[in-house]
């Protein structure tokens, strides 16, 4: 049934209105219509109702045409009008069309009033199609120019928080190191080996926290393997239920199939871990907590409005609390390192950073909604991968710390070198050390002798530790490499870590840490 049209007409003369509105059943449509001829009653059915379209005549002895025109751009600007007069000249016309009128009609030329209406109509839907394209396309660019500004506070961030860390590290390899050194060469019993075992817990700490930078800037090298989400997050029920305790409801929701996705499994253990104590966090006095895995297909309007991915399929991840909820100022700053709501000394704030840097190294996003005192949900969007899964080894560890090999040593930071070098001739390594690649290719040159492996930085001034593993594993076929960096920076993979097939050692090193790596490296073993 087509709907009815509203007309408005302002007209003194009930037989002119009965003419017009006759002419008006040529749309083949029925009408509304209201007459009015004052100020005040076309007032009173604009604030009324909503109109389609206003014919008014030029002019009536106590209103006209112009007056009716400006009430209604102040009430309804969107309303065509047209003029319907028999007095109405050409000047006079014209004078009313720059006014904003739509159209005129003569009195005795009614029959393409019809027409003038249709074609009015028809401008005004595109133009409020146009408008509510305008709208959408002004609304989609702030939501990309919000996106745009968050993300480039994340990486003005985390590229802060990655510098720090990479100092920090070099820092944490030379205390670690030698607070170890000390206290292994005290008896059991002494004093001071209890209150340097208490500096090596603080500085292992710092540690940690300066991994969790790292991975918020996406700068902790990953190991990638394909793993069933809901498995990984089933395998991890027990301590799950353990955190969140007995107030608090547990519930699993498994996806219809299984959805595989290519990750570090234990960065997104990590991620599930610290979703889990976030949630219990909010539930002081208990609560339902609902982990829910599913396949989902994304679409690129989808995909848009959460973050910078493409269209495809994704594992879901949904972790939902009912506590206490964020208001919207704070989850515009959830993820950014050191923010937390927590009182002080309840927690770091680097919780959900490490969450959001994690999920993005993963190729994937995260996503929060959130009440207060309704609850947060949490989604995690990673892409799905058809591959079977892989089976995840612990690597054995080596029969034997000590070795008689010959080591080239390479770092620029001269405490690091020489920690690096004291640990190795403790376990019994010959070591070369060499402060850049320079002087690393002038040692190779006159060391006539084997060298068995290449221990370098990534990063180093003039030419970095991969393009000199090159030039020396070219050199040097038998030599084997251990590439080490205190933060990557993406350098890992813009480097040629990857690409070169060689080992990795994360900073801060630590004499348990180097010397495994070492051995397993040179028994054979490229983990």
């Amino acid at each position: 049934m087509t709907e009815s049209l509203h007309v408005l007409m302002i007209e003194d003369s009930a037989t002119d209105a009965k003419l017009v509105q006759q002419a008006l059943r040529g749309l083949g449509q029925s009408l509304v219509v209201e007459r009015v001829d004052t100020p005040d009653r076309m007032r009173e059915c604009l604030k009324a109702k909503s109109w389609d379209i206003v014919l008014s005549d030029w002019s009536m002895p106590h209103f006209g045409a112009l007056a009716a025109l400006k009430l209604l751009r102040e009430a309804a600007p969107d309303v065509p009008f047209i003029i319907v007069s028999g007095t109405i000249g050409e000047e006079t016309a014209v004078e009313a069309m720059r006014a904003g009128a739509q159209d005129y009609v003569l009195k005795d030329k009614l029959g393409r009033l019809p027409m003038a209406v249709q074609r009015e109509l028809r401008e005004r839907a595109a133009r409020r199609e146009a408008e509510t394209g305008r709208a959408q396309a002004e609304q989609a660019l702030r939501r990309s120019e919000e996106q745009l500004r968050q993300a480039q506070k994340m990486e003005a961030v985390g590229r802060l928080a990655g510098g720090v860390a990479h100092d920090f590290n070099n820092l944490l390899s030379v205390i670690l190191t030698y607070v170890e050194i000390a206290a292994g060469s005290l008896e059991p019993d002494d004093p001071m080996r209890e209150d340097l075992m208490e500096a090596h817990k603080a500085a292992g700490r710092a540690a940690e926290l300066t991994r969790q930078l790292l991975l918020f800037s996406r700068q902790q090298p990953a190991e990638t393997v394909v793993v069933d989400l809901h498995k990984l997050l089933e395998g991890l029920s027990k301590m799950i239920r353990r955190i969140v305790g007995e107030d608090v409801d547990l519930v699993l929701v498994p996806p219809l199939a299984p959805g595989r996705v290519k990750v570090d499994a234990t960065h997104i253990e990590q991620v599930i871990m610290n979703l889990v104590v976030n949630a219990r966090d909010a539930m002081p006095t208990g609560g339902k907590l609902t982990i829910e895995t599913s396949n989902v297909v994304m679409d690129q309007d989808f995909a848009d409005r959460h973050g910078s991915l493409q269209a495809g399929s994704y594992v879901m991840m949904a972790v939902t609390d009912t506590g206490v909820g964020m208001t919207a100022d704070i989850q515009t700053r959830i993820f950014e390192p050191f923010f937390t709501t927590k009182e002080r000394g309840k927690g770091t704030g680097l919780g959900l950073s490490t969450v959001f840097g994690i999920v993005r190294q993963s190729k994937g996003t995260i996503w929060v909604y959130s009440e207060p005192g309704v609850g947060t949900t949490f989604k995690i969007y990673l892409p799905r991968v058809d591959a079977e899964e892989d089976e995840l080894k612990a690597a054995p560890a080596p029969a034997t710390l000590q070795g008689s090999e010959t080591v080239l040593l390479v770092e620029d930071e001269d405490q690091v070198r020489t920690v690096a070098a004291d640990i190795l001739g403790r376990y019994g390594y010959e070591v070369l050390s060499a402060a850049n690649a320079a002087e690393a290719l002038a040692l190779s040159e006159m060391h006539q002798a084997r060298i068995d492996l290449l221990l370098t930085d990534v990063v180093m001034p003039q030419m970095s530790g991969p393009e000199l593993a090159r030039r020396l594993t070219a050199l040097r076929p038998e030599l084997k490499v251990i590439c080490m960096s205190g933060y990557t920076d993406d350098s890992v993979v813009r480097h040629g870590v990857t690409d070169a097939g060689v080992a990795y050692l994360q900073k801060p090193i630590t004499p348990q840490l180097l010397a495994n790596k070492v051995r397993a490296v040179l028994d054979g073993d490229k983990d």
